[in-house]
């Protein structure tokens, strides 16, 4: 993180003009923008579309859709402006990784449909607040990426966060299709969601040296417990997911 953020300051802007030149640099800037768009922009679709599955009908879904990719495409421009500031807030991304992964839990139990005490308005804005939380913990990553290779330019930060926009709305309505039609997705979905929560963790800045401490002591690579943090991520949430849908269906109607 701190070799990306040195990366960020030292910002070498953008000419159009390399880009018309056919500049080799500059193209392959904007591609790796794309493909890392491509890769990072998937979780926000995931989050998006959970949370729009318990809306009542396809226009609430849209609309939750829509708002959802807002709200995203917003964290993505502020994030943008203060990148280096919330690195340098500790513990962030441990209480940020804990938080998603709570939110992962209750994504995957999913909202009480038959309650008539929830109306259709506060379950759309409901969704979108889930929304808003989770992409706020997720979006971080994001942006680090894309400001990384724009280097400081305003104009490929831009790019990539409007090429995000269709990308998020596309992809969520895509998992948003899966969802009603395989629901195994909603535990696929939960379980990424839950991976991102352990590797978010495990890149906190404070925890680094009690990594590196136990990476020598197990032998094991520092990449290694970043995978293991993951994977105990998705077993924790799919775990706790399981034993709130037994104990929901126990409770009398």
């Amino acid at each position: 993180m701190i070799a990306t953020t040195s990366l960020v300051a030292t910002g070498s802007g953008f000419d159009i003009s390399a880009l018309l030149a056919g500049d080799i640099t500059v193209i392959g800037q904007i591609l790796q923008i794309i493909w890392i768009d491509l890769v990072l922009s998937g979780d926000n679709a995931v989050v998006i579309a959970l949370a729009c599955r318990s809306l009542p009908d396809r226009r609430q879904r849209r609309a939750g859709i829509i708002l959802g990719a807002g709200v995203a495409i917003l964290l993505r421009i502020v994030f943008a402006g203060v990148v280096t500031q919330l690195l340098a807030i500790p513990y962030l991304k441990l209480i940020g990784g804990v938080l998603l992964l709570w939110i992962a839990v209750k994504l995957l139990i999913g909202e009480d449909e038959d309650d008539p005490n929830i109306t259709a308005h506060d379950r759309l804005w409901k969704a979108v607040m889930t929304i808003a939380i989770a992409d706020a913990l997720m979006s971080l990553d994001n942006v680090i990426a894309v400001a990384a290779v724009a280097k400081g330019s305003i104009a490929l930060i831009a790019f990539g966060v409007a090429l995000s926009i269709p990308l998020i709305i596309w992809g969520s309505t895509l998992v948003l299709a899966l969802i009603g039609r395989f629901p195994a997705v909603i535990w696929l979905g939960a379980a990424l969601l839950g991976w991102i929560s352990g590797e978010l963790i495990a890149s906190e800045g404070t925890l680094q040296t009690y990594l590196a401490a136990l990476s020598n002591m197990l032998t094991l690579s520092v990449g290694t417990l970043h995978v293991l943090a993951g994977l105990a991520g998705v077993a924790i949430t799919l775990l706790l997911g399981w034993l709130f849908i037994r104990l929901k269906k126990r409770q009398p109607a």
